[in-house]
């Protein structure tokens, strides 16, 4: 999609970018004699030759095309980069980035996924993100990567797809979770967890040393990601529906990997249990 966007250059909204496509110019290759007529040759003279500074960015910059389109394109990064995309998501103690810390961070970029961990490897994510050129969270701008760099002492500054907006843009707005359900994805035995329901397991792990309470955290942590991988190309696909290239740059859903970990539906009960049951979590 990136070689078929004009309005990261200055001076081409996407109303114009919109007729471009229009009148054939579908992608920069097609920006050739005759131009459109409307087109002044100083405005002729701009688009060739920031046409010309995009193809030099192409092979490694996202962060060239994310500095000129809106945050609400930002999508169009995706495929074209998505071999260095990382998936993001972490859970913590509490919503205070000065006073929680950080229980586990998961990442996933599509082929592996990575875990870490208060207490074991948590120092290691660090240098690991910076294996990747961008990075998708869900509320990542407002939560996770603002409590990541207070926590860490860290600077991630990867090109950032937050989904909660791109999805909001589309129509779909609340919770990850909610997203998730609205566009058809479903946890199994993990439904019913939620942010908060972590607190408590990383609490049970805490006092009892339960391994099954860590790996059930992992779990959800780790499923967190996954799901972002699927939002992303539904958003993606979804985006495309109001372009010329709905039927040929579609994305196809995304297989889900074998996580390494299995949530165990009896801590899951037991602290249900203790919280009374059914239990609804903010």
């Amino acid at each position: 999609m990136l070689t078929n966007t004009f309005s990261h250059i200055p001076g081409i909204g996407l109303i114009t970018e919109k007729r471009l496509w229009e009148s054939g110019i579908r992608s920069w290759d097609d920006f050739v004699e005759p131009y459109p007529v409307k087109l002044s040759p100083e405005k002729i003279a701009s688009i060739k030759d920031h046409i010309d500074l995009s193809q030099k960015h192409l092979a490694y910059q996202p962060e060239y095309f994310a500095g000129l389109l809106g945050t609400d394109q930002h999508w169009r990064l995706f495929p074209h980069f998505r071999h260095s995309t990382a998936f993001l998501d972490i859970e913590t103690t509490g919503l205070d980035k000065w006073g929680d810390s950080i229980t586990t961070i998961a990442l996933y970029d599509g082929r592996s996924i990575f875990h870490y961990v208060q207490g074991d490897n948590l120092d290691a994510f660090g240098k690991d993100i910076q294996n990747y050129q961008v990075i998708v969270t869900y509320n990542g701008k407002c939560f996770d990567v603002p409590f990541i760099e207070s926590y860490l002492g860290i600077k991630i500054e990867q090109v950032h797809i937050d989904l909660r907006y791109v999805l909001k843009r589309l129509g779909y707005s609340g919770g990850l979770k909610r997203c998730e359900r609205r566009l058809g994805l479903h946890r199994g035995e993990l439904d019913g967890v939620d942010g908060y329901f972590a607190i408590l397991l990383w609490d049970e792990f805490k006092k009892t040393n339960s391994r099954k309470a860590l790996e059930t955290l992992l779990a959800y942590n780790i499923m967190d990601t996954v799901n972002l991988e699927s939002l992303m190309v539904i958003a993606y696909n979804l985006n495309l529906q109001k372009t010329p290239f709905s039927q040929t740059h579609c994305l196809p859903a995304p297989e889900t990997p074998d996580i390494p970990f299995r949530a165990d539906p009896r801590i899951i009960n037991k602290i249900k249990e203790e919280w009374g049951h059914p239990v609804s979590f903010p």
